[in-house]
């Protein structure tokens, strides 16, 4: 098992979720961390969490990966302590809206194109050189089931994780021969914040989605990271596809 001691993570969307929880997991580990989100106080509670908890390095980055000039800009400020990055957790995301897609609205296509998608590519872009340079480090694209298992009223959203997915795939080919290993994660129904976001606010809707079950947690999702980042170098833990025991409807 590989040690993450000391080891620099990257993690999009720490602010909250999967990506807050996997934070928790890494710091445990001993990592260092570089928190990345657009609410920044949240971000700093976090680090200040993690700092207390844990004893270890935390540097917050407000960051809205929809730029693309914005990204570069801001990972140009991350310092020289946190640098070189060994590990970058893409879990930026989000589903917007729960509509036909006749009735739609195209800002929500917009929101999830550019934050699921081309965000977390924009974030791929600028940390995969080094990594390549340095023949060394680990990318974990955080996708979904609705990437694999499309359905009604997610046209769009199901189509930026299927993105994802064949992205990470087509990543992992192309790193064949090097260090750097590549792996896909696709959480099925989670009990985070991404319900409330999927329905403006309305935490009763929200709480009706997991009413027949025990969904998935953050932590459980982070726990199936940390198991890929753990492996030998020589093993690379391509898919993940995590559910609930009774998941099963459009397995999403």
């Amino acid at each position: 098992m590989v040690s993450l001691k000391d080891k620099i993570a990257l993690i999009t969307g720490a602010s909250s979720g999967i990506g807050a929880a996997t934070a928790h997991a890494l710091a445990r580990a001993g990592a260092k961390l570089i928190l990345a989100a657009r609410r920044i106080d949240r971000l700093e509670s976090l680090a200040k969490e993690l700092k207390d908890k844990y004893q270890i390095a935390c540097f917050i980055l407000e960051l809205d990966v929809r730029n693309s000039e914005k990204v570069a800009e801001a990972l140009y400020q991350i310092p020289k302590a946190f640098q070189p990055i060994d590990i970058l957790i893409n879990n930026a995301g989000l589903a917007a809206g729960f509509d036909l897609t006749k009735d739609s609205n195209i800002e929500d296509w917009d929101a999830m194109i550019d934050t699921n998608f081309k965000g977390l590519i924009y974030v791929t872009r600028a940390i995969l050189p080094q990594m390549l340079e340095r023949n060394s480090g680990y990318i974990v694209n955080i996708s979904s089931t609705a990437g694999r298992h499309s359905y009604a009223k997610g046209s769009v959203y199901c189509a930026t994780k299927a993105a994802v997915t064949t992205f990470s795939r087509a990543l992992k080919q192309e790193c064949i021969g090097t260090d750097v290993r590549i792996t896909d994660i696709a959480p099925g129904m989670a009990e985070t914040e991404f319900s409330e976001v999927r329905f403006k606010g309305d935490k009763d809707q929200a709480k009706k989605v997991y009413e027949t079950f025990t969904p998935l947690s953050s932590d459980d999702v982070a726990d199936a990271i940390m198991f890929a980042l753990t492996r030998p170098v020589h093993v690379n833990i391509v898919d993940m596809v995590i559910t609930a025991k009774d998941q099963a409807r459009h397995l999403v």
